[in-house]
């Protein structure tokens, strides 16, 4: 006997996919494009979420470095922890707007 489940499973996530499509196109509709000032200030928003965690971690790691001579050791790990919270930031924003 074929199991079944697994093409029932596709169908439904792709049902829900289409759903999600039509419910932003509607939204789409009812409230219309930003205006270009909105677009271009949630950009610089983005922008500097991804920016300021990056640098705030190379100034840091550059300080501990000199201060315990580790080579680049805390600039590294700190520049990339950065990184990782500035993507997480943008994209908790981006969901949640």
């Amino acid at each position: 006997m074929e199991d079944n489940s697994e093409p029932a499973r596709e169908q439904h996530e792709l049902e829900q996919a289409v759903e999600r499509a039509r419910r932003r196109r509607e939204h789409w509709l009812q409230t219309g494009e930003w205006p270009l000032g909105r677009a271009l200030a949630m950009m610089g928003r983005f922008g500097w979420s991804m920016v300021l965690p990056i640098l705030l971690g190379a100034f840091v790691g550059r300080w501990l470095d000199r201060t315990f001579h580790t080579g680049v050791m805390w600039s590294a790990a700190l520049v990339m922890a950065g990184a990782a919270f500035g993507f997480w930031a943008v994209w908790k924003a981006m969901h949640s707007a």
